[in-house]
C-alpha cells in the first residue's frame, strides 16, 4: 500500500504563487509516475502534470505549461507542484496521485491507483 500526503494548500490573491508537497509513504516502488490533479467544483477531475521517477520525464496540460512546474525527490519520494501567476480559474481541490505505470505517463485519473485526501486552493480576484 501507499499513502499520499499532501500539504501547502490556502488562499491566495490572483497573480501570486503556491507550492504544493505530496510525499509517499508506504510500498514507494509502486509510485513509478506520480501526479497532480485538480477538481474544481461541478467538473471532472483533470490532470495538472505528471512526472516519471526513473526518467525525470513530465507532462503537463498543455493550458498550465508555463505557470506550472512539477518536480521530484526521489530519496524522499516527493513530488512538488510549483504554481505561478495563479488564476481564479485554478481554484480547485488539487489531488496527488501515484501510479506503477511502467510504460507511459499516464493522463486519465482511473490510471492511477494511488491517492492523496486533497488539498484546497482558492484564488482569490
Amino acid at each position: 500500500q501507499v499513502q499520499l500526503v499532501e500539504s501547502g494548500g490556502g488562499l491566495v490573491q490572483a497573480g501570486d504563487s503556491l507550492r504544493l508537497s505530496c510525499v509517499a509513504n508506504g510500498r514507494t516502488d509502486s509510485t513509478t509516475v506520480m501526479g497532480w490533479f485538480r477538481q474544481a467544483p461541478g467538473k471532472e477531475r483533470e490532470i495538472v502534470a505528471a512526472i516519471r521517477s526513473s526518467t525525470g520525464a513530465t507532462y503537463y496540460t498543455d493550458s498550465l505549461k508555463g505557470r506550472f512546474t512539477i518536480s521530484r525527490d526521489n530519496a524522499k519520494n516527493s513530488v512538488d507542484l510549483q504554481m505561478n501567476g495563479l488564476k481564479p480559474e485554478d481554484t480547485a481541490v488539487y489531488y496527488c496521485a501515484a501510479t506503477t505505470n511502467i510504460l507511459t505517463i499516464p493522463r486519465s485519473r482511473y490510471d492511477y491507483g494511488y491517492w492523496g485526501q486533497g488539498t484546497q486552493v482558492t484564488v482569490s480576484s
